[in-house]
């Protein structure tokens, strides 16, 4: 089976990083696979036989225009055109259902939000999800808070959470820092709740100077606003800004406690690359994402969404408690299964059967 995967680029984000996992395994697997981009940047490694399309040269300036038009041009070659294209993104996925059914390939949608958000434009988002959704052959979401939705549209839908991007942890014994780890960009401070979890922190590591919250990212804007807000608390010594890095995986193997302090999720593959690190996690229990990932006081802890007395003493009183942390840590290891890669991809090839059929 050949399979072509859409999506804008692959220069960096949690769904190209997610693309790149399905692409590689499926290769591995036998699949022949293709990643379309439609602009430059490669931040992640493609197997070998996974091939690469770079439809970029074009004097379009509209980009979904541009995309739209590259994208049939390039399926209008007969020999190019996939037995399923799989497209990731809203925008992407419009221009992708529509080119698949001029050229009558099979077309699956991924959503990596939930329809609480809209991407920008968002009439045009909401246009796609009610008027062409309904004309694919499936359409893929993280959680099954959005089923309800789509199926209210006539839209053939079905779960599909994203792989855990690391490799368990399983090493016994192994030290770590007294060191609470938030991961995002700072840009988005609002979404990802930084500026909230700084009042946290001035609630909780005043009296715990021996613990420190790291806050991974990059963003020159949000780390101005953030840093004025540390500053003004006099918090430098208990709060670092890491900046963008490479090694989050190595940072949450030597880190104890990790805390998603976000206003809104899809599912959030940062809160399982942390637990598979054998992390203590605690999470605002926000609309979809962590509930799908937490069982609470069993493999992590959920706090009322919001709620930011509750969440200071929740906080509190995990990093005061080890046996907790450590029953957590354990637990969540071993609560990742159905987030395997192997796990995921079964279900992507229970998709491709039905396509079949």
């Amino acid at each position: 089976m050949k399979i072509d995967f859409v999506i804008a680029s692959l220069s960096g984000g949690g769904a190209e990083r997610v693309m790149v996992l399905l692409a590689n395994k499926l290769s591995s697997l036998g699949y022949r696979v293709n990643i379309i981009t439609f602009s430059p940047g490669l931040a992640y490694d493609l197997d070998d036989d996974v091939e690469l399309t770079n439809l970029h040269k074009s004097r379009i300036k509209n980009h979904s225009l541009r995309r739209f038009v590259s994208l049939l041009r390039y399926y209008k070659t007969k020999e190019n055109r996939p037995d399923v294209v799989i497209s990731f993104i809203t925008l992407i996925n419009l221009i992708t259902i529509i080119a698949a059914k001029l050229f009558n390939i099979k077309v699956i949608c991924s959503e990596h939000n939930s329809y609480l958000r809209a991407q920008s434009p968002v009439a045009l988002t909401r246009f796609t999800r009610k008027v062409f959704y309904p004309k694919a052959d499936f359409v893929t979401v993280l959680t099954a808070f959005d089923v309800p939705y789509y199926e209210s549209l006539k839209v053939n839908v079905k779960v599909m959470p994203n792989p855990c991007t690391f490799e368990p942890n399983v090493l016994e014994g192994l030290e770590k820092n007294k060191t609470i780890l938030a991961v995002g960009s700072l840009d988005r401070y609002h979404h990802k709740g930084f500026d909230n979890l700084i009042d946290i922190a001035d609630r909780v590591l005043r009296k715990r100077p021996e613990w420190k919250l790291k806050i991974i990212g990059g963003g020159d804007q949000g780390l101005k606003f953030l840093q004025e807000k540390v500053e003004k608390l006099n918090l430098q010594d208990s709060i670092i800004f890491t900046g963008f890095r490479t090694d989050v995986k190595e940072i949450m193997a030597q880190s104890e406690v990790f805390i998603l302090s976000s206003r809104y999720e899809g599912l959030p593959m940062v809160l399982l690359e942390a637990m598979s690190q054998g992390m203590a996690c605690i999470a605002y229990d926000c609309k979809t994402g962590p509930s799908d990932i937490i069982v609470d006081n069993k493999n992590g802890i959920l706090v009322e969404d919001q709620n930011l007395d509750q969440m200071s003493i929740q906080l509190a009183n995990l990093l005061d408690d080890q046996n907790l942390r450590e029953s957590l840590s354990e637990n969540g290891i071993n609560s990742l299964k159905n987030f395997s890669i192997d796990s995921v991809i079964s279900k992507w090839e229970v998709l491709f059967d039905s396509l079949k059929d």
